[in-house]
């Protein structure tokens, strides 16, 4: 039998997936020829399962990384696959479409699924690359969260999943309006509040019957925003970085950096300066919050402790990592992030190099690199679980 933890390690670009052990890298489960959304990312399922969509085949699969087959269901949905979400149960999921490798966006096709019985519909809705959650209940609800104009629209999982064949347009049933930049969604299904970050600050919003109720907005506290929202299910906090500084991408090192960490049950909110350069994605241990941070004069990985410490871990250069005068996103290496919040380890990968780094971050001390045979072009993307960690209690795609 599988011992935990196990790392799911998506190499997108060259269309590999390897399931590893967790900290001697011995692989147990390989897929090759799927190349899974980047920006849809890993859902959380129940028993240590993850979502994700395979962008080129069109399929959203179920990995039982610790089962005896690796692919536990596949089911077709529309791509590109821009974000995914699933209801507490983690028994019905929706994938919405985004840009993919195109100028603008163009697709307005939502797919929504019932694992439980394998049934699948596919709507149309509005162009824009909307967010998504996925709240359960008797009567559960999809929550589309759209941009220009902004709004949260809410639509009965069971009329979209009853929708007749032929993308039909779906009309929401309820909307709450938003700011038109909305960028970042969560969910808390302990007391079924949806949020979504604007350049205001944090939207919420709480179910009334089939409707949304909205909630005073929590503020940023800072001159920055948050593109990125994440729930902490194990200690119920809400995670985002406040990116601030020159809106030039070119000037990307002048960036500023801060973590910002709010506690819904006490209304609490902190920052911690991150330094300069590109934040994004963060990652959750069982006692610390796990950020990578990338600068032309360094990076590093940045370990926020429960009990308010800050360590900073030096990781080596990337060969093709942004540079100065050029944009962070374009052309470049990246890397990729993940942690368990029933385990201390981080995994942080070296886009370009084929290699993941294995962080106790009870010490900061570097335990294993695990290096592959491909080369993690664009950073891959990385998740790491237990069979029983509770991550699942974040109900949306990261």
């Amino acid at each position: 039998m599988t011992v935990d933890p196990l790392l799911l390690v998506s190499g997108h670009v060259e269309g590999v997936v390897r399931v590893l052990t967790v900290p001697d890298g011995t692989e147990v489960h390989r897929l090759t020829g799927r190349h899974l959304s980047e920006h849809a990312g890993f859902l959380a399922l129940p028993g240590g399962r993850v979502a994700c969509v395979d962008d080129r085949r069109g399929e959203l699969l179920v990995l039982d990384p610790f089962g005896g087959a690796l692919v536990a269901a596949a089911v077709p949905v529309a791509v590109p696959a821009e974000h995914l979400a699933a209801d507490p149960s983690g028994r019905l999921l929706a994938v919405t479409t985004g840009v993919g490798r195109n100028a603008g966006p163009w697709s307005d096709l939502v797919t929504v699924v019932d694992l439980a019985t394998g049934d699948a519909a596919r709507v149309r809705t509005r162009v824009g690359e909307p967010g998504v959650t996925v709240l359960g209940g008797e009567d559960p609800l999809v929550v589309l969260r759209h941009r220009e104009p902004g709004a949260l629209a809410v639509h009965r999982f069971a009329d979209l999943l009853g929708a007749p064949p032929g993308c039909p347009p779906a009309v929401p049933h309820a909307q709450l309006p938003l700011p038109a930049d909305g960028h970042g969604d969560a969910h808390d299904p302990y007391d079924g509040t949806v949020f979504a970050a604007t350049g205001e600050g944090v939207h919420r919003a709480r179910r009334e019957g089939g409707t949304l109720a909205a909630e005073p907005v929590i503020p940023w506290g800072s001159p920055a925003r948050g593109w990125y929202l994440r729930l902490d299910p194990v200690r119920r906090t809400l995670w985002s970085t406040l990116r601030g500084g020159p809106p030039d991408p070119l000037r990307w090192p002048e960036w500023t950096n801060q973590a910002w960490c709010h506690e819904p049950g006490t209304g609490r909110t902190t920052l911690t300066d991150l330094g300069p350069g590109l934040v994004f994605r963060l990652a959750l241990t069982r006692d610390h919050t796990a950020f990578t941070r990338v600068h032309p004069d360094g990076d590093e990985l940045v370990l926020l402790g429960s009990d308010g410490g800050v360590r900073r871990v030096p990781l080596p250069a990337m060969d093709g990592a942004p540079r100065r005068g050029g944009t962070p996103w374009e052309g470049v290496q990246r890397r990729a992030v993940a942690a368990s919040p029933g385990a201390d380890w981080v995994a942080v990968t070296r886009g370009g190099h084929g290699e993941v780094h294995l962080v106790d971050a009870r010490s900061g001390r570097e335990a294993a690199r695990l290096r592959l045979d491909t080369g993690l072009r664009h950073g891959g993307h990385v998740v790491l679980r237990t069979r029983s960690d509770g991550a699942e209690g974040d109900p949306v795609g990261r």
